[in-house]
């Protein structure tokens, strides 16, 4: 019986990767990555030789079918994406659906590690028992929906990535649906050197994140 793992790997820092995680991705006789470059750094820091295939958002039937015909015959697959756990704003669930319709006696198993999300509300300093995750907002369509329904939503905190490019627009688009004085924390580039945990109102935020710190990967917190 072959086995698909989803493997989480680091979010930055290299050396969050876990024994397990490693043991796996030596063992595998097959890699998916998001972005094989990506996933390459991360295989030669370890000294892990694999073959390995993209699988991202975008894979069309060609690539599910390799997949499966490999799973057919007896590999074992390990998933992974760019940071952190396959999954979570990713799009290893379509994937994980499709393995569970066609090949229902493949065993899917969980490698457990990193995540942004969790790492992001580990240090949030709020409560945390309860909280809404949305993934990233859309780009365009959609985009002016998604953070006018934010008031409506009564679990908090409200937790949703944004990249670089779009961080100050979520900041003024949090602005307009709450106000600048609302309370947020925002964390960027987590566990890698420049790693950064700011807490204080949508204002301040808005003129903290600009030149080198408006750059990066950011989960930003709505208490």
């Amino acid at each position: 019986m072959s086995t698909l793992y989803i493997v989480a790997t680091p979010i930055g820092n290299l050396k969050d990767i876990t024994l397990r995680a490693l043991e796996i991705l030596k063992s595998a006789d097959l890699i998916l990555a998001e972005d094989t470059r990506v996933t390459s750094k991360l295989l030669a820091r370890y000294d892990i030789q694999k073959p390995l295939k993209s699988y991202h958002e975008h894979s069309g039937e060609k690539t599910y079918l390799g997949i499966k015909n490999a799973l057919e015959q007896g590999q074992n697959i390990a998933l992974v994406t760019d940071a952190g756990t396959p999954g979570i704003a990713d799009p290893a669930g379509k994937l994980i659906q499709f393995i569970r319709q066609n090949l229902p006696e493949t065993k899917i198993i969980p490698i457990p590690g990193p995540s942004a999300l969790i790492t992001a509300l580990s240090v949030a300093g709020i409560p945390t028992n309860r909280f809404t995750f949305l993934g990233y907002p859309p780009h365009k369509k959609g985009r002016q929906t998604f953070f006018a329904r934010l008031a409506e939503i009564k679990i908090r905190p409200i937790i949703f990535y944004e990249s670089r490019y779009r961080l100050q627009k979520a900041l003024e688009n949090l602005a307009v649906v709450f106000s600048l004085e609302k309370e947020v924390i925002v964390a960027s580039e987590l566990t890698k050197m420049f790693e950064d945990i700011f807490q204080g109102n949508i204002e301040e935020a808005k003129k903290y994140f600009t030149g080198k710190k408006g750059k990066g990967e950011f989960v930003i917190i709505v208490p």
